[in-house]
């Protein structure tokens, strides 16, 4: 076991040894190649347009009716307070949406500053790349949402990014008023139909207190009160006329105390559906924003892409790598083919 493991260590040895004397004997080549490859990356790098990039950062808002926050009497939410990471998440999707990526691409004219005809095979999919590469969103390990845009002009980059967010806004306020103004439109609805059978009852039961029929319990227990004493004291004909007037009370009672009940039940559910009416109409017609923004863009003064001299690093060690590994399968080879083994 000993033996093995020194003719292992020997054997690396050996081979760190080869690679050394390799990369002694091949340095001029190596070199060559790194310099030009180094030469060529950075010629081609100076060919790549240059970029500067705007950055909006913001806050999502909790997502809520602000109809409740005002009319409610017990607070659900805070209006003021931060959103959950769910509306951050909801909010990021919609920065991401067709919506306001058509939206940007209209009003800048994306298509010609991208170069890219409408009418050419695959341009939406050509745009939407574009687009993707020079404008994305992302969610921060703080519960923000950055907005980064890439462009060749600073001033269009912090433009584009700031109307990204003002976009936001108006997309979540009409998805919001579109959903309320349903709800605006059935309790309408429901309100004017209460209102208009309120009114309805209201004038039978003005017929019926015009025809003596006003309080119909009260009445019928002063006339039942009324009609014993007219037995007791011998009044038999003003007992009569007290039962006839009793029996006319009798004959609309029911519909009396149908007609009250109901309208007492009907302005109770008058109440609600005025408030949910009020409700749905002030989220209807407010404009709440869906962000709290944290920082404006603002026009870079300086490029952010390309990183030349990253590109040239990269290049040139990309090269030597695949020069070195080159070389050793090709000495390899050549070492095979002396031994006779190819």
């Amino acid at each position: 076991m000993p033996s093995e493991h020194l003719e292992n260590n020997a054997h690396l040895s050996l081979e760190s040894s080869n690679l050394l004397i390799l990369l002694y004997k091949k340095r001029k080549p190596i070199m060559i190649i790194c310099c030009l490859t180094a030469v060529l990356s950075a010629g081609v790098s100076l060919l790549i347009k240059e970029k500067y990039k705007s950055t909006v950062i913001m806050f999502a808002t909790q997502q809520h009716s602000f109809g409740e926050q005002l009319l409610e009497d017990v607070k659900k939410e805070d209006v003021l307070a931060y959103g959950e990471e769910e509306d951050a998440e909801r909010l990021l999707q919609l920065i991401n949406s067709d919506q306001i990526r058509n939206q940007v691409i209209e009003k800048y004219d994306l298509w010609k500053w991208y170069d890219i005809p409408r009418d050419s095979k695959g341009a939406n999919t050509l745009i939407a790349k574009e687009y993707n590469d020079n404008i994305s969103a992302r969610l921060t390990k703080f519960g923000s949402i950055e907005v980064s845009v890439l462009d060749e002009n600073p001033e269009q980059a912090m433009k584009i990014a700031n109307d990204i967010g003002s976009y936001a806004d108006t997309v979540s306020n009409k998805m919001r008023s579109e959903r309320a103004l349903m709800a605006f439109h059935y309790s309408e609805t429901s309100l004017n139909n209460l209102q208009a059978e309120l009114r309805s009852m209201e004038d039978s039961m003005k017929v019926l207190q015009e025809m003596g029929v006003y309080s119909y319990e009260d009445q019928i227990a002063a006339l039942t009160e009324q009609f014993g004493k007219a037995i007791i004291d011998g009044h038999p004909d003003r007992a009569q006329k007290i039962k006839e007037q009793m029996d006319f009370l009798s004959k609309y009672g029911t519909l009396f105390k149908k007609l009250e009940s109901s309208i007492t039940a009907g302005y109770e559910k008058m109440e609600v559906l005025k408030r949910l009416y009020d409700l749905m109409k002030i989220d209807v017609e407010s404009n709440l924003p869906s962000k709290f923004l944290m920082d404006s863009a603002t026009a870079a003064d300086k490029k952010s892409y390309p990183i030349r001299w990253l590109i040239v690093a990269m290049s040139t060690a990309s090269a030597f790598v695949f020069t070195v590994i080159f070389l050793l399968v090709w000495e390899n080879i050549n070492r095979l083919r002396e031994e006779g083994r190819l």
